[in-house]
């Protein structure tokens, strides 16, 4: 286990040690929330010509925000919407930004995220840590009329018109406290100023806030050497041992494994710190189990420089791709889409 993954596990526990750093928690509360109100105050307004939507959460590690944005995406687009996804683009290093993502852009370059949310959602995607000027970009190089921003919820340097929270229902809030005693970036209380706050899976108790509901949904496997995809049940009828290898670089790679239990397999995970770059000593275990990925960690697994780590470009017949889909209600769109009119 990473030093990541321990300090992770550790804020989902009253752990001895982190009360020592209580002061420093209290430190960080007092100076994150004079921040938030100083920037919002000195920067709140500067709008775009197009609205902002933020998609962010309040805590470390995954949330479930790229699903989230893929489905919200989506269901813009069947409501008459042209969207658009700006993102930091966390793990990539590109020569110049912003940078305009496509679904043959290097992940090298633009980050596993955003390539992802390209691929899947099908809509312009810009990377940019300064995230005004990729807003900027993207309604200049586009014909987007409503922009999603990956993450953010912070970056209070940004315009916002709506701002969307994502809690992770199986996790909440941990212990309850502000780095670095525990997971959160901000307070609770900071729900109450947004617009709408999901919950991805069970609910957590006390949030004081009215939620919206998130499930995420497997739906298919894909094969990652071919790209061939099956529903799930068939994959299932075929394999012969419900015994796989589960393997995720993500920020809470503890959902994965319960899904994949969900479908009635028997998962050994094998964890990595969020956004690690997979080699070959991590997908192969001695034996003919499938080994099973996140399409968060495909895009990456199929970059060339990967592709060549793992042997002559070649990527081993038992490796897939768990396909997954975020479901939302009709009704939280609705409600999401009337507010976006009426701006």
């Amino acid at each position: 286990m990473s030093l990541e993954q321990r300090i992770t596990h550790a804020w989902q526990r009253d752990s001895l040690w982190l009360k020592l750093l209580l002061p420093l928690s209290w430190l960080f509360r007092a100076i994150s929330g004079w921040r938030r109100r100083y920037l919002q105050w000195r920067y709140q307004g500067q709008r775009f010509t197009a609205p902002v939507v933020i998609v962010g959460n309040i805590s470390v590690g995954g949330s479930g925000k790229t699903p989230l944005i893929v489905a919200l995406v989506a269901a813009l687009k069947q409501r008459g919407f042209k969207p658009g996804v700006v993102s930091r683009g966390y793990g990539g290093k590109a020569a110049s930004y912003p940078l305009f993502v496509n679904a043959q852009t290097p992940v090298a370059a633009s980050g596993d995220e955003p390539l992802l949310i390209a691929q899947l959602a099908q809509c312009p995607v810009v990377v940019d840590a300064d995230r005004n000027a990729a807003v900027a970009y993207l309604l200049d190089h586009s014909d987007c009329d409503l922009v999603l921003s990956d993450d953010g919820l912070q970056h209070y340097r940004l315009h916002r018109d709506i701002e969307i929270v994502v809690v992770d229902g199986e996790r909440g809030f941990g212990n309850g406290r502000c780095l670095p005693a525990g997971p959160l970036r901000e307070s609770p209380e900071r729900l109450q100023q947004a617009d709408f706050v999901v919950v991805n899976g069970g609910m957590p108790v006390n949030l004081g806030v009215p939620c919206e509901q998130m499930q995420i949904a497997p739906r298919r496997m894909t094969q990652l050497c071919s790209g061939v995809s099956q529903a799930i049940d068939q994959w299932l009828t075929e394999q012969q041992s419900k015994a796989v290898h589960a393997v995720a670089a993500i920020g809470n790679p503890q959902r994965f494994a319960n899904t994949l239990a969900s479908l009635g397999l028997e998962a050994e995970l094998h964890s990595h710190n969020d956004h690690q770059a997979l080699g070959p000593e991590d997908l192969s275990f001695g034996d003919d189990l499938a080994v099973i990925v996140t399409a968060k960690d495909a895009v990456k697994l199929l970059g060339s420089d990967h592709r060549q780590s793992l042997g002559q470009g070649s990527i081993a017949d038992n490796i897939w791709v768990l396909e997954i889909e975020a479901q939302i209600e009709d009704d939280f769109i609705d409600r999401l889409a009337a507010q976006l009119r009426s701006l």
